[in-house]
């Protein structure tokens, strides 16, 4: 079975592969309520033809990430980290931050239009 030491390489791929996910779309939103600007910030629409592939590798991570923190603590040893409940605790909330952020890349190109 996973460990949880194992779970946080999981969660910080899903949150990188999400941020991927979102830079064509949420990226020169972000950056232009910043106050950055540019003719730059058009090339970043170049990643979307990656989305797809970066929210499949986010899915999958979350997955992995899941599995191995939503699994019952009597399946830990005694010593390992998934046996202390703060840090189930705190493993649990990342996941879930984590999966906010895909959802959030997952659904900001039909929300965008609201915002331009």
């Amino acid at each position: 079975m996973a460990k949880l030491d194992n779970a946080g390489g999981a969660l910080a791929a899903g949150g990188l592969a999400a941020l991927l996910a979102s830079t064509c779309c949420l990226g020169p939103l972000v950056l232009v309520t910043l106050g950055f600007s540019g003719a730059w910030i058009g090339n970043l629409a170049v990643l979307e033809a990656f989305r797809p592939y970066f929210l499949a590798v986010a899915f999958v991570a979350m997955g992995f990430a899941g599995r191995a923190i939503f699994r019952p603590a009597s399946a830990c040893s005694p010593g390992e980290l998934c046996a202390a409940p703060r840090v189930r605790r705190a493993y649990r909330w990342l996941f879930w931050a984590v999966a906010l952020l895909v959802m959030v890349a997952l659904g900001f190109p039909w929300i965008a239009p609201l915002f331009y």
